[in-house]
């Protein structure tokens, strides 16, 4: 195992974009140029959507990129067992119920006002105090239970070295679907610490959940990475970058005539660390890293980049 570690943990559920590779690229100078391990996760978690094609394609991406990494590529789909001993040690301690709620009745008990300072997506608790009459009747129906973590309304601060402070109501976030399934906001915890992440840089779509990973680690006893969460990348609409907006996978990049080498450059050049057009390596943007020139907008897609893709 790599002491003290960056990581970077897509799904491999299709090609890594311009977003995925941008935050990698952060993520990769951050860890090195701090003289920190680098290490990758695939986020497997479903097996459904999840492809052995799509990984090789994504490790292929970030290596044409010069971006390398220590050790092993973990597979979460080949960690279960942690996941379930972690719930079994959050189950003894008194914090998780089954939750047997249809998606349909999240939504709407969601959509009713929260307050100001409750998580993205808060579970309000409707089943935190269920009786036992009406679990046997939700099972006798069929329902199966997703297990929630019992959060006890806990205020999280998080302070974020990049967007600064973030204090959220964490809601009862779910620990394991219904079909089985560990979730994320579990897994992701558990494999920080056992990879010893010192430091996670993500999207910032995700700086609202942060608070969620924290107050687990306090649960489980794991230490508390530092949060850097770097800003999206948006289409001309301005919304989260997707197939729809144009050329946005280094595939359809190089069909344009964009090579890696190009598509690096437009990458620094969108963070504050190269001049626009400028040819640049990975390795040479480490000593020019700086957390404090990093955007905290959204970039948009270049106009030449936004056209119809079939």
């Amino acid at each position: 195992m790599i002491a003290a570690a960056g990581r970077f943990a897509p799904s491999p559920t299709g090609e890594l974009h311009l977003g995925n590779l941008r935050t990698a690229l952060v993520a990769w100078l951050s860890a090195r140029s701090q003289g920190l391990g680098f290490v990758v996760r695939m986020e497997d978690l479903d097996l459904i959507t999840s492809s052995p094609v799509h990984e090789s394609s994504q490790l292929s991406a970030l290596a044409a990129m010069g971006l390398d990494w220590d050790g092993d590529v973990v597979r979460q789909s080949e960690r279960f067992a942690r996941y379930e001993d972690a719930i079994a040690v959050l189950t003894a301690r008194g914090h998780t119920y089954p939750c047997y709620c249809t998606r349909r009745e999240i939504r709407e008990a969601s959509s009713a006002p929260q307050g100001a300072l409750a998580a993205d997506g808060t579970y309000p608790g409707t089943c935190r105090h269920l009786d036992d009459a009406l679990r046997s009747r939700y099972a006798a129906e069929g329902r199966r239970p997703a297990l929630r973590l019992f959060a006890d309304d806990a205020v999280v601060e998080v302070v974020d070295e990049i967007h600064g402070l973030v204090r959220v109501v964490v809601d009862d976030v779910v620990l394991r679907r219904n079909d089985g399934v560990p979730a994320y906001n579990l897994a992701v915890v558990v494999d920080d610490a056992a990879q010893d992440v010192a430091e996670v840089v993500r999207g910032d779509d995700l700086l609202s959940s942060t608070p969620r990973h924290v107050l687990l680690q306090g649960l489980l006893g794991l230490p508390t990475p530092r949060y850097r969460h770097v800003s999206l990348v948006l289409g001309a609409d301005g919304v989260r970058l997707a197939k729809r907006h144009g050329a946005v996978t280094p595939g359809q990049l190089a069909e344009m005539g964009i090579g890696t080498a190009q598509m690096l450059g437009l990458l620094a050049s969108s963070l504050g660390l190269a001049e626009p057009g400028e040819v640049v390596t990975a390795h040479g943007l480490i000593e020019r890293f700086r957390l404090d020139v990093l955007p905290r907008e959204p970039w948009v897609l270049p106009p030449n980049l936004q056209r119809s893709v079939s």
